[in-house]
Parts: C-alpha cells; sequence; structure tokens
C-alpha cells in the first residue's frame, strides 16, 4: 500500500447511507465477472441525492457519462458515512470506481468493518468538519505515516485519526489474505 495517496476529492454530506453508494437495483451485476464487476463503479454513488453530492461547490457528478470509474480517488465525509443495510457492496462499488480513502468525521460500524473486511478502501476519520473546507475537485495529499490530509490548493493540511491496527489488513487484501499472510489460517 502506499503511504501517500493523492487524488481529487468529492466532497459528501453527513448520513450518505449504502444505498446511495450503490442502489439496490444494481445489485445484480456479477462480482466475479471483470466486465460485470465494472459496473459496480459505473454506479457508485448514483443514489445520493443532489444536496448531498459534490458539496459545497454543489452537485457535481460522481461518474461522467457512460464511464466505470471516477475522476475522484479520495470521499470527504460527514457524519455517519456509510449508515443503513449492512451492505458489504458499498465499499466494494466505491472501490470499482476507483476511490482509494474515505475521509469521515464518522462512520456506521458495519461500513467500516466492510470496508476494511474486504479490504477495498482505507477508511479514516478526522475530528475537523471537512466539507466545510474542502470543495470537490481540490487536489489532496494523504500521508498514512503522519496522518495528515493535505489541500494542494489551499497548502493547509489537517490531522487525521490513528486508524489503529486497519492498514496491515487492508494492504494484505482484506481479513482473510491477513489472516493467511500473518499464519493464523
Amino acid at each position: 500500500m502506499q503511504k501517500i495517496i493523492e487524488g481529487k476529492a468529492y466532497v459528501l454530506g453527513d448520513n450518505v447511507d449504502t444505498d446511495q453508494i450503490i442502489p439496490a437495483e444494481h445489485l445484480v451485476y456479477s462480482l466475479s465477472d471483470p466486465e460485470e464487476s465494472k459496473k459496480y463503479g459505473r454506479y457508485a454513488l448514483s443514489g445520493v441525492p443532489e444536496e448531498k453530492a459534490g458539496l459545497p461547490t454543489g452537485h457535481i457528478p460522481f461518474i461522467s457519462g457512460e464511464n466505470d470509474r471516477s475522476d475522484f480517488q479520495i470521499i470527504i465525509g460527514g457524519s455517519n458515512f456509510g449508515c443503513g443495510s449492512s451492505r458489504e457492496h458499498a465499499p466494494y462499488a466505491l472501490q470499482k470506481a476507483g476511490v482509494q480513502v474515505v475521509v469521515a468525521e464518522s462512520y456506521a460500524r458495519i461500513f467500516y468493518r466492510n470496508a476494511v473486511d474486504g479490504g477495498f478502501i482505507v477508511p479514516l476519520e478526522t475530528e475537523v468538519v471537512l466539507k466545510e473546507k474542502i470543495k470537490s475537485g481540490d487536489p489532496l495529499s494523504i500521508d498514512l505515516d503522519s496522518l495528515t490530509l493535505k489541500n494542494q490548493n489551499t497548502g493547509q493540511s489537517y490531522s487525521l485519526l490513528p486508524p489503529g491496527d486497519v492498514l496491515p489488513i487492508i494492504e494484505a487484501g482484506g481479513i482473510f489474505e491477513y489472516a493467511r499472510k500473518s499464519g493464523m489460517i
């Protein structure tokens, strides 16, 4: 896993739920078929209401046209990110869309666990209300060693909370791969 992750920000509001991350009507595609699984990326965040998408600059589409991948690699969320059902497809869809990191004020426990257990994306937390300080499209740099997020447009840096022991699990590709590599199974 890279220790410095760079990419464009996509800013969302509070209480983005798993049905907004990947609506139920798009759960029909095969996860194991490479061509079909791309559709999870195409429909990632397609259920987010306009008032929560692309903040604070107004609605900006997460996926443009018929693309399977987004131009945005870093999601900035508010509080309670990933609430709703225990849909494992939600962090998977974000990964398929090209998202590497979600930085939120807080997470729904099940989303956080699914993100880590599947090794899909890095879920980081901050005590700073970043959705008021960062705009969708801002180029960001996240340093996983120093736990800082820097907005390349403004030069402003923000502290991130320590993620605990989850980075090795994500780096291994999920909980089962981590258990295999560490000799647990």
